[in-house]
């Protein structure tokens, strides 16, 4: 006698992927494969068509994953979520932002997975009342669309490229950190790390998210810039006795800055040295951006920084000269806006 199985509901819970390149495919892959909820992603171009005709493609050192994929072209087309991942590069975000409205409801939790200092990062901070930072939400345009309240902090420590669209070539690491942006820890954050963790990544829910965003910045804000500008790997940056100083001293004026806004800094720069040495001779992600034409992603970590600190009226000498070389390289080469007339 032959039993008809029954039908298995589609998980309750619907998560968008916003901008589904290396990181945000990374993260689309793994979370649709573990069945746990509905993911879909909003992207366009090349990636949209891959996705629509492919699913989600992740490759890694077991092999390939591949599973179905839910892809739309706006935001519209896939309604209210339960959770929305942004995953663009930082230029991008301030139109993305003005586009998923309708993605978004009254709970619907927002993780940026984004480089260097978000938006919101400057909320609840003693002396600034003024919480938006001109250079990475001009007039607070991101914060309008996007309340910090509906926000969680998260820092990815993993490494991914996208040889063709819609193809993810997991590399190494596969941490998250999440977290509510004022600290403390949350239901909604723990059950987030608890559905990231299911998914096969190395999740962890920390109460203070803006330290571990700040600590992961202060490694890499000299070491992005000073690869593009140079065209070096960052063996050889480290190599140069000058270069690798004048790291450490940015890296001496970001940790200023962090002591003054409760993210210290427990490390020398050269334990970090040390530590960015063990891998190897690699390119930045800043890097890889300026090689491939697109724009750099200069603001959210090095402006930022340089923003904060005049706020706080701290001299950043050598901030100030990665901040200036980096941005002429950008404009000299269509990267970065030109300068205001």
């Amino acid at each position: 006698m032959s039993s008809t199985p029954i039908p298995r509901s589609p998980p309750a819970l619907k998560i968008c992927i916003v901008g589904a390149g290396a990181i945000g495919g990374f993260l689309g892959a793994r979370l649709a494969a573990s069945g746990r909820a509905q993911v879909s992603a909003l992207a366009r171009g090349a990636t949209l068509q891959a996705l629509q005709q492919q699913g989600w493609r992740l490759r890694t050192a077991s092999g390939l994953l591949q599973t179905p994929a839910v892809a739309a072209a706006g935001a519209n087309e896939l309604g209210v979520q339960d959770g929305v991942i942004i995953a663009v590069k930082g230029p991008a975000l301030a139109a993305v932002a003005s586009s998923i409205a309708p993605l978004l409801g009254q709970h619907t939790w927002v993780l940026p997975a984004m480089n260097g200092v978000p938006w919101w990062f400057c909320e609840g901070l003693p002396g600034f009342a003024d919480c938006t930072l001109q250079s990475v939400d001009p007039g607070g345009l991101i914060a309008s669309a996007i309340p910090w309240q509906q926000v969680l902090g998260c820092v990815v420590h993993a490494s991914t490229s996208m040889p063709e669209p819609g193809l993810v070539l997991h590399k190494m690491g596969q941490g998250l950190i999440v977290g509510e942006p004022r600290g403390g820890h949350s239901e909604r954050a723990q059950t987030v790390v608890a559905l990231l963790n299911a998914a096969g990544f190395e999740a962890t829910h920390s109460a203070k998210v803006r330290q571990d965003i700040w600590y992961k910045l202060w490694g890499n804000m000299t070491m992005n810039p000073i690869t593009t500008v140079t065209g070096a790997t960052a063996d050889r940056v480290l190599a140069d006795p000058l270069v690798r100083a004048f790291c450490s001293a940015v890296m001496v004026e970001a940790a200023a800055i962090g002591a003054r806004i409760g993210c210290p800094i427990e490390q020398s720069p050269e334990d970090r040295h040390a530590i960015t040495a063990r891998l190897g001779a690699f390119k930045t992600s800043m890097q890889h951006d300026a090689e491939a034409g697109r724009a750099l992603e200069l603001d959210a970590i090095v402006t930022a920084v340089h923003e904060i600190g005049r706020r706080l009226d701290l001299a950043t000498p050598n901030i100030d000269a990665l901040l200036g070389l980096t941005r002429l390289f950008g404009r000299s080469h269509g990267l970065y806006p030109p300068a205001a007339a």
